[in-house]
């Protein structure tokens, strides 16, 4: 039984705060931090728990159009070059995610002011939604200063935090935990 948290990251905040998430998680679970990029479309026999996190980009999931601009204004390597979590989650399969209990769960990173609509992590739990995984927790953000970031200060504690609450849900079964949000 263990946790796979998934991410997608363009300068490095998302990886940050979905390293802090598995830390939390790890206080219930075994838990695996991968990069979308390398990820396997089939989450192993042994996932009970699936957190899914990437960078809201115009309103929502990253498309390959929104990554290049994210490119253009990198000062370095971007984290996430390959795919992003809309691609992956469109090549994942769930079939038998409700028969094997596997709950999920999705954050994001935004921008903190001006406070903008959409949200990555509302777009990814419609999709897993839609390949039959039970939601864990209502989709969090977690803020960065900027389109760059820093992540604003807190955040990280704020996502162990959370981290540790879907741990703790994901290992009684519970299909509710609280949403992570300040």
């Amino acid at each position: 039984m263990r946790a796979l948290v998934v991410f997608e990251s363009m300068f490095g905040n998302t990886r940050d705060v979905a390293r802090a998430v598995a830390d939390g998680v790890s206080s219930r679970l075994p838990v695996e931090t991968v990069e979308v990029g390398t990820t396997p479309s089939v989450p192993g026999d042994d996932v009970v728990l699936l957190v899914v996190g990437g960078p809201t980009h115009a309103l929502g999931l990253s498309r390959a159009g929104t990554r290049a601009d994210a490119a253009r204004q990198a000062s370095g390597p971007l984290v996430s070059t390959v795919v992003g979590i809309r691609e992956w989650l469109d090549a994942v399969d769930a079939v038998d995610a409700g028969s094997r209990r596997v709950v999920a769960a999705a954050f994001d990173t935004r921008v903190a002011k001006p406070r903008l609509p959409g949200s990555a992590a509302k777009a990814a739990v419609r999709r897993l939604r839609r390949l039959g995984f039970p939601i864990v927790a209502p989709a969090a953000s977690f803020f960065v200063d900027g389109t760059k970031g820093p992540l604003l200060d807190g955040e990280l504690d704020r996502a162990r935090a959370w981290g540790a609450e879907l741990g703790a849900a994901a290992v009684r079964g519970s299909t509710e935990c609280s949403p992570g949000r300040p």
